[in-house]
């Protein structure tokens, strides 16, 4: 299958819309990323449409388009009968006008074809004895037929759809022409790369919209209508139905859209509960005026559609040379795609994994996007999920992490909210104010148990308290505290350690200090005065020995 839906990484958010709304779980999350698998997506374009990241792309092939443009062979458009839908007030010949103005040779109607497919179901109804035959216009039905139910296949019309029909005969009629189909549908650009030679490119209404813009293209308003124009029904739901004439004895004929509805009855006809059906079948609901590519899908209602298409459509089929039915002939070969199935020890490991241990805890919410718990467990097994995308999971890990890092910090931990009420306490911060039990607390006013002058503080300026060093003088306790304002879940934090024995060790080294600078002082005071006195015993001894000496010395120089 051709990547023409594809997926832009850095856009992903992991809020799993697209895999809640994928009717086939055709979407791998890996690395918290979603990613699309190819050999299992039937191409129906709900998780494009419901992305609200924009992640999901279609592949465009404007350029390749543009380089048609540039040769000489002559580029016809076939254009979806839903254009008068996507582009309200302008019929077949405004259309025509402006894309002639683009470059291309000529524009025709799907429609055309659709007139061909409808005389061929009509004939197979009338001429071969089937028991129920699937319509095959739509390429996403006949890719889930192909891809979850082969045994169906018998069933599908092996006839080609109105886009191949439609292109198949405008290169009858000019052989050297390229084709483009421009319309609603992101399968019809995998359809045309998988059946080569039919249909060189296809457009999105959009697509073709930004063409227009960048030309300075535009579409005047003027509607045109011919009875000869029945087909233009096809894209509603009902719409081949409501072309035939439903005249073959014993067949009930019956129009099914949206994929589940297409699984629901698919599962039916399977278990043999249904017979003798011409069953039409549309993967999008409201069929293709619901397409994922009509761009005004989020604006309007498929009812305004529905009443442009029925104001527009004719009362006759178009005037037409039908093919040979061997011309429309169409293989659907089976297309495998499932992965290996776990076995029942595999995904109960996977379960337990997940915390569900037993049945009441599979809760099958389907905020993962898959059904059941089972489902998920499955995917996990195949490689197409993880087990962190189970939000109960998810919930309780975090919770049950957060829990044991509050419960077993060696700090106290308060939290209250912002009318300064306890919300939560943990063990260390109980012990640390002397509180037995939890419940003694919680639910209370912060000034019960603490001075609210700082969280008060936090509150007005906004600004956090890094550890700042508080005095409990009713726990005769010393702690650092912080004070954080958490604005999004609206909670104050704070985080106590308890610095008693460090402030006591302080003080004691304080009062050690103040004692040896006292005794230092005292010992200086009394060298000091030692000091003294044994200068004044030194100074009256030298003036006793001078005086002795000055009459030794009187005494001998009398002599």
């Amino acid at each position: 299958m051709s990547n023409c839906l594809t997926l832009k990484k850095s856009n992903c958010k992991n809020c799993y819309k697209c895999i809640r709304h994928c009717p086939v779980k055709a979407i791998r999350f890996s690395g918290n990323q979603a990613h699309i698998i190819g050999n299992e997506c039937i191409l129906c374009g709900e998780c494009f449409v419901v992305c609200p990241q924009n992640a999901k792309q279609i592949v465009n092939e404007t350029e390749k388009v543009k380089v048609f443009l540039q040769d000489t062979e002559p580029v016809i458009v076939s254009l979806a009968p839903s254009f008068i839908a996507n582009f309200e007030g302008t019929g077949i010949e405004a259309m025509r006008e402006a894309l002639k103005q683009l470059g291309f040779y000529d524009v025709e109607e799907t429609a055309i074809g659709a007139t061909m497919v409808k005389n061929e179901y009509e004939r197979m109804l009338k001429e071969e004895e089937r028991d129920i035959i699937i319509t095959s216009c739509c390429h996403s039905v006949n890719l889930l037929i192909q891809k979850y139910y082969p045994a169906m296949l018998e069933y599908l019309a092996d006839v080609v759809s109105p886009m191949q029909a439609h292109c198949k005969d405008i290169k009858k009629r000019y052989p050297n022409a390229k084709t483009v189909f421009i319309g609603p549908c992101v399968a019809k650009k995998d359809e045309a790369e998988h059946y080569k030679g039919i249909v060189d490119a296809v457009l999105t209404f959009e697509e073709l919209s930004n063409w227009l813009k960048e030309e300075n293209v535009e579409l005047k308003a003027q509607v045109d209508s011919t009875e000869e124009s029945r087909a233009r029904f096809f894209p509603t739901t009902g719409g081949v139905l409501k072309t035939m004439t439903q005249d073959v004895p014993g067949y009930t004929y019956l129009a099914i859209d949206g994929v589940q509805n297409c699984m629901d009855v698919l599962a039916d006809i399977q278990t043999g509960k249904i017979h003798k059906c011409f069953i039409e079948m549309s993967a999008c609901t409201g069929s293709c005026i619901g397409g994922p590519v009509m761009e005004k899908y989020h604006l309007t209602s498929h009812v305004k559609d529905y009443i442009a298409i029925v104001n527009y459509a004719g009362e006759k089929d178009f005037d037409i040379e039908q093919p040979r039915a061997v011309e429309l002939k169409k293989q659907f070969e089976y297309i495998e795609h499932k992965l290996a199935q776990p076995t029942e020890t595999e995904i109960y490991a996977v379960l337990r994994q997940m915390g569900k241990t037993k049945p009441a805890d599979e809760l099958n919410c389907g905020s993962c996007g898959y059904n059941t718990c089972r489902e998920k467990a499955i995917a996990i097994c195949q490689g197409k999920a993880e087990a962190s995308m189970c939000l109960p999971y998810l919930k309780n890990k975090a919770e049950s992490f957060s829990d044991a890092i509050v419960k077993n910090s060696p700090n106290g931990i308060i939290v209250l909210n912002e009318n300064l009420e306890v919300q939560q306490i943990n063990e260390s911060a109980r012990k640390l104010m002397n509180i037995r039990f939890s419940s003694d607390i919680l639910g209370e006013p912060v000034v019960r148990i603490l001075d609210p002058l700082d969280f008060v503080e936090v509150l007005d300026t906004g600004r956090s308290i890094q550890n700042k060093r508080v005095y409990l003088a009713e726990y005769k306790r010393y702690v650092e505290q912080s004070v954080v304002h958490d604005r999004e879940s609206h909670l104050l934090i704070c985080n106590m350690r308890d610095v008693t024995e460090e402030e006591e060790q302080r003080e004691k080294k304080e009062s050690i200090s103040r004692q040896t600078i006292e005794v230092a002082d005292k010992v200086v005071d009394k060298q000091m005065r030692i000091v003294q006195e044994i200068a004044s015993l030194l100074g009256e001894t030298a003036a006793e020995t001078k005086i002795a000496l000055a009459k030794l010395k009187e005494s001998i120089t009398d002599e």
